[in-house]
């Protein structure tokens, strides 16, 4: 069952800063985990003055389920939710033709398997070192691309990227197409390390790669760069990071490379 909910967040007078930081970023956490689990599906903020009012998209089996999640959230005490529950409409887009139950719902018998959905982890902006170039080998023509530093920002985290622990081994293909291997560090604010890993390919018209290998600015919308991501961490409140599967977006710009990291829900 999907149920559309809305809260609104007052918090109590006298609260300190330190206390509403603190329950946010654990709010952002919860929230990331019911993502993964599959209970939450989208969320908006309303057009208010503030950000006070928010719009949920959930699924649960049922309002004792829904109740207990709601529950576990860790701004729940200072939220008003109204929720309303959803049906299946015949002419919902996402039904196929003929179905009359909820797309994964109980009356499904399991042969229809959820949507897969995209949530912004981070985006990273590195900077480039001087590439090491190996030459041709058996495996093609390998370069080693330094990362020499860089921040990442992301609805729950942000922090730098390490130096020293981080580059692109990159295998160049005769037509241009670029193999990485791209193995990085992440500090965060709070001093988490995160041991990210990508396989990554670029490929493009030769002409755009030709304009990327001389380090031209070229817009990311006339080439591919796409990673499939795994994380490390030993962060306990950042575990669900072990657990999940990831994939990335990436772009050149001059002498640095942009990557935004998607959790696969």
């Amino acid at each position: 069952m999907e149920f559309l909910i809305e809260f609104e967040i007052t918090v109590p007078t006298g609260t300190s800063e330190t206390e509403v930081a603190e329950r946010a970023r654990a709010e952002a956490i919860a929230a990331a985990a019911l993502v993964e689990q599959g209970h939450l599906l989208r969320v908006w903020k309303l057009p208010t003055d503030g950000d006070s009012k928010v719009l949920g998209l959930y699924r649960a089996d049922g309002r004792g389920q829904l109740d207990r999640l709601l529950g576990s959230l860790p701004l729940y005490d200072w939220m008003q939710i109204a929720v309303t529950d959803l049906e299946a409409h015949p002419n919902d887009p996402a039904l196929q033709a003929g179905d009359t139950v909820e797309r994964g719902g109980p009356e499904s018998n399991g042969d229809r398997l959820p949507d897969p959905r995209l949530t912004l982890i981070y985006r990273l902006e590195a900077t480039l070192g001087q590439p090491l170039d190996l030459g041709e080998t058996t495996h093609g023509r390998r370069r080693i691309v330094p990362l020499t530093g860089g921040t990442f920002t992301g609805p729950k985290l942000q922090g730098t990227l390490l130096s020293g622990t981080s580059a692109d081994w990159q295998t160049v293909l005769p037509d241009g197409t670029a193999l990485g291997d791209i193995r990085y560090t992440l500090q965060t604010d709070r001093g988490d390390l995160l041991d990210v890993r990508s396989r990554g390919v670029r490929h493009g018209s030769a002409a755009v790669l030709a304009r990327l290998g001389r380090g031209e600015q070229v817009d990311a919308s006339e080439y591919t760069f796409r990673t499939a991501t795994q994380i490390e961490t030993a962060a306990s409140d950042l575990d669900w990071m072990n657990k999940g599967i990831f994939v990335g977006v990436g772009g050149r710009q001059g002498q640095a490379v942009v990557y935004e990291i998607y959790l696969v829900g």
